[in-house]
């Protein structure tokens, strides 16, 4: 794992996500984020490589039509708390202003510097 990817370097959240593919739409959760990537909980995980349009809804900033692309995939592993089913994607195009959002945010300068709490029972909506 690329050090600028770990763990250590991210925060941990739970923002509702939608993918847009040219296979259609997707919804998920961001568990954790920093301004390369993201680990969104879902379903039906993408494809190693497949790329897609990500609008992620944060309370305090919502990031729009971010460009990504899947670098890991657990889309056959168990889903549980431990393994939860997801992947982890790599922006690969993202505003400059977003980026320093999400700098902030990791940081521990910015206004989520906790986890930002959405409504749960949307959050169980998109996972069950």
């Amino acid at each position: 794992m690329l050090p600028e990817m770990n763990s250590a370097s991210r925060a941990k959240v739970k923002w509702p996500v939608t993918m847009d593919t040219d296979e259609g739409s997707a919804d998920g959760v961001v568990l954790n984020i920093n301004k390369n990537g993201a680990f969104i909980r879902c379903h039906k995980p993408l494809r190693l490589t497949e790329t897609c349009k990500l609008s992620i809804k944060s309370p305090d900033h919502p990031i729009q039509d971010v460009n990504a692309e899947v670098v890991w995939t657990n889309m056959y592993g168990p889903d549980d708390d431990l393994t939860p089913r997801g992947m982890g994607v790599r922006f690969t195009g993202m505003a400059e202003q977003e980026e320093r959002y999400l700098r902030k945010l990791v940081n521990g300068n910015g206004k989520d510097e906790k986890v930002a709490e959405v409504d749960l029972d949307e959050i169980a909506d998109i996972l069950h």
